[in-house]
Order: C-alpha cells, then structure tokens, then sequence
C-alpha cells in the first residue's frame, strides 16, 4: 500500500460528527468519555481502544471489529514506514521452530 490508511479519527469526523454536526463536546457525552479523549482521537493524536471501539459501534450503529480494524491498519503502516529497524531482524529457521515445538 503506498498510500497510508486513514485515521479513523478522521473518519469520525469526516464521515459522522461533521455530517450530524455533533460537537466534540456532545460526543464525548454521547459516548461517554472525556472531551480530551474525543479531541485526540479525531485530531489523529489518540487511537481506538477496544473500548472505544465498543462505544463508537453502539453509537454509530457499526461494529468494534471495523474500529479496531481500521486503527491496526493504520498503526501497522505507521510502524513500516516510521522505522526499518524490523528489517534487521532475521528470520528464525524452520528446523529450529520445529525443535522448539
């Protein structure tokens, strides 16, 4: 993928709150969080917990799985693009795997 994926922060916004001119105030209070906790997750500081994942699915009437789905796609991109330093690491052969098990 040579794009990155999209924070779901900015797709609350973009795709929900901005839509249903929900303030960031009142969303909090729908979900039952903080105003901080909102405020960083849709200005793409803060991530999806799993909880959160429940919230915003019982709010939005989605799943947690497509939550958390799209904040690991976005760590994960982060994660390759950020530092190479997992290159390094060398594969583990398989004949030492299979006397390990």
């Amino acid at each position: 993928m040579k794009r990155p994926p999209t924070h779901p922060g900015k797709i609350i916004k973009e795709d929900y709150q901005n839509p249903l001119t929900i303030s960031v105030t009142e969303l909090a209070s729908i979900l039952g969080v903080s105003r901080k906790t909102i405020s960083k997750i849709i200005n793409e500081r803060g991530a999806i917990t799993p909880d959160m994942a429940l919230r915003l699915s019982r709010a939005f009437d989605t799943t947690p799985e497509l939550w958390l789905n799209l904040q690991k796609n976005y760590d994960l991109w982060q994660a390759e693009h950020e530092s190479k330093a997992w290159q390094m690491v060398k594969p583990i052969s398989s004949q030492l795997l299979h006397s390990l098990g």
